[in-house]
């Protein structure tokens, strides 16, 4: 079943990716975020209500399919708790989440992956917020 899906991946491939695919598995991991710029690297158009994705691991082994069931676009300042909880990572404040994310963002792999070592995000960087469910464990 996997196949007739796109991949998806959560993070490079390492410990993180592993946290949050063993997140998704548990069902703890039911939200994500992403900078809208980095559709524009791979020219990916935005996910949408209904598609469904496989998630891969750090061995680029397919382990699950998910499905969106919502997306929004939205200033990163505006994120609240309810999605910053759901992304499954133990956060507990907008806070948490945000440093999380900044650490994320201002890493040297996504600087490379953006093509852009002086990347950066601030409080008006659009975000791209997608919720997700658990359709198959594979």
């Amino acid at each position: 079943m996997s196949s007739e899906y796109p991949v998806v991946e959560f993070a490079f491939p390492g410990p993180l990716r592993d946290k949050l695919v063993a997140a998704i598995l548990d069902g703890s991991k039911t939200s994500t975020t992403s900078t809208l710029v980095e559709y524009s690297v791979e020219d990916e158009p935005l996910p949408a209500v209904g598609t469904r994705q496989t998630v891969i691991d750090s061995d680029d082994k397919p382990v699950a399919v998910i499905e969106t069931t919502a997306v929004e676009v939205v200033r990163l300042a505006d994120v609240d708790l309810r999605h910053a909880v759901d992304e499954g990572e133990g956060y507990t404040t907008v806070a948490e989440w945000r440093t999380a994310h900044d650490r994320y963002w201002h890493s040297e792999p996504m600087r490379a992956y953006l093509g852009d070592d002086a990347f950066t995000v601030d409080d008006d960087t659009a975000v791209v917020l997608e919720r997700f469910r658990l359709v198959e464990t594979l």
